[in-house]
């Protein structure tokens, strides 16, 4: 058996990735770096891609979107690369409907939903609550938080259920937490939930788009081409697409790779960046140590269907409305959240995510029975002019290839207390990134951004 020799192999040419190597490229040229990626394209979670709009084809965003304002990681790189970005458009009356198909639509025009008095004050304490005990996280190490086990030890729900007053709230949370991790509320831990949120700066900042805030910004031009950029500048030579890998066997002096045609490739390093669910479709030799195996094992990656409509005209501002929209999980409306998504050139276009147990319901049917749902939804929420729409185009990211499911991996109760040292912690010559990984904005672009060069410079030290 002959392999081509490598200075390091990174498995997958998403953004973590492909950062990881841009870093490693521009810290030491004369390093002989090789990417493979098992689709036929880079990009992993983001993947930009022209569909049928008012004035011709247009590009849009199919998998991550947004960048914020204190997200410092991507801005950078996205400053570096000599990108754009521009604003989410979010002015005018947002809309509410939770409670069931029965219930009252409601809109409001600030950041504070249109809510009882009686649900206000639940929320206002339940977001204390949550800001509270976000600031006694520990990111880096969350066991070194006060009470960990006991808060790894339930889930979101059990904690809502515990502590939320109103049926009310409890569905919005459950809206929050489909539309954030792809995943119910009863899917996860608790302390999970306080770390991703506590890495991200509070509860708060992941579900917004003012200043700030997780939704702040988009990117001209679309997501994709940040990866496509660093595969330019690390050089497309270097880069495999094509190259799903089968196994990774380590010695004491070097690491060897297998892709699924057998072909084998030897590295003095290698790291992972591929989704935790897919880890454990690759052979290890020596295997790896049971924590990380068990930590790969158990982390679930959330469901999430995103579509895009392209009208002839942004109807919704004509009247109003932001585009916002946010819904309660109902037997008639697919999604739980959407968003104005007109294009920089001014292609007006709305954008909706079905996620977690609508996204498990929903992915059984046809599309043009999917498209009908939302469609009859928006025309109920927006007025008669949503259902002219020009185009529909979805993509169910469960049905990805090497993905398996968007936007993240989550922690189950129990896997934080006992599995979390070793989601970081090198096994040999495997070293492991991913936005899974990151410490600020784990889950986001940026995450993926810090993670991947966090890995690099664990690399830099020992090559």
């Amino acid at each position: 058996m002959t392999a081509d020799i490598w200075d390091v192999v990174i498995v997958g040419a998403g953004l973590s990735g492909l950062s990881a190597a841009h870093l490693l490229t521009k810290r030491d040229a004369k390093l002989r770096i090789l990417i493979l990626e098992g689709k036929d394209r880079v990009g992993g979670r983001t993947v930009s891609f022209e569909i049928p709009a008012a004035d011709g084809a247009d590009r849009w965003d199919f998998g991550g979107q947004w960048v914020g304002s204190t997200q410092t990681h991507i801005m950078e790189l996205i400053k570096e690369l000599g990108l754009e970005v521009y604003p989410q458009f979010n002015v005018g009356k947002k809309v509410l409907h939770v409670g069931g198909p029965t219930s009252k639509v409601r809109s409001y025009r600030t950041s504070i939903p249109a809510l009882s008095p009686l649900v206000l004050l639940d929320f206002t304490q339940m977001l204390w609550k949550f800001d509270r005990l976000c600031r006694t996280v520990s990111v880096q190490d969350p066991l070194r938080t006060p009470n960990a086990a006991e808060l790894d030890s339930m889930t979101v729900h059990s904690y809502i259920e515990q502590h939320a007053w109103t049926e009310e709230l409890k569905e919005q949370l459950g809206v929050c937490s489909r539309s954030v991790f792809g995943v119910e509320p009863s899917q996860m831990s608790f302390l999970f939930f306080l770390m991703y949120a506590a890495a991200a700066g509070g509860l708060l900042a992941l579900l917004e788009s003012s200043p700030g805030c997780a939704q702040e910004f988009k990117i001209k031009g679309g997501t994709q081409q940040l990866s496509e950029c660093l595969a330019q500048r690390v050089g497309w030579k270097n880069v495999r697409l094509g190259s799903a890998v089968t196994a990774i066997w380590q010695s004491w002096s070097s690491v060897i790779v297998f892709q699924l045609n057998h072909k084998t490739y030897s590295a003095l390093q290698v790291w992972s960046v591929v989704e935790p669910a897919f880890r454990s479709k690759i052979q290890y030799q020596p295997a790896l140590p049971s924590m990380r195996e068990f930590l790969t094992q158990n982390m679930p990656v959330g469901h999430m269907m995103k579509f895009i409509l392209t009208y002839q005209t942004a109807f919704w501002k004509e009247k109003g409305f932001s585009g916002e929209i946010v819904a309660g999980s109902s037997t008639d409306c697919p999604f739980c959240v959407t968003f104005d998504a007109t294009s920089p050139r001014g292609n007006p276009a709305l954008v909706g995510f079905i996620s977690g147990q609508q996204a498990t319901l929903w992915s059984t049917r046809e599309a043009g029975e999917r498209r009908a749902a939302v469609l009859s939804s928006l025309v109920k929420y927006l007025g008669p002019e949503a259902a002219s729409c020009i185009h529909y185009e979805e993509k169910d990211w469960a049905k990805e290839e090497f993905s398996g499911g968007c936007p993240v991996s989550v922690m189950a109760p129990g896997l934080l207390t006992f599995y979390h040292p070793s989601l970081r912690k090198p096994c040999g010559r495997i070293h492991w990134a991913g936005t899974e990984t990151a410490t600020l904005w784990c889950g986001y672009m940026s995450g993926a951004v810090q993670a991947g060069q966090r890995a690099a410079l664990e690399v830099l030290a020992e090559v």
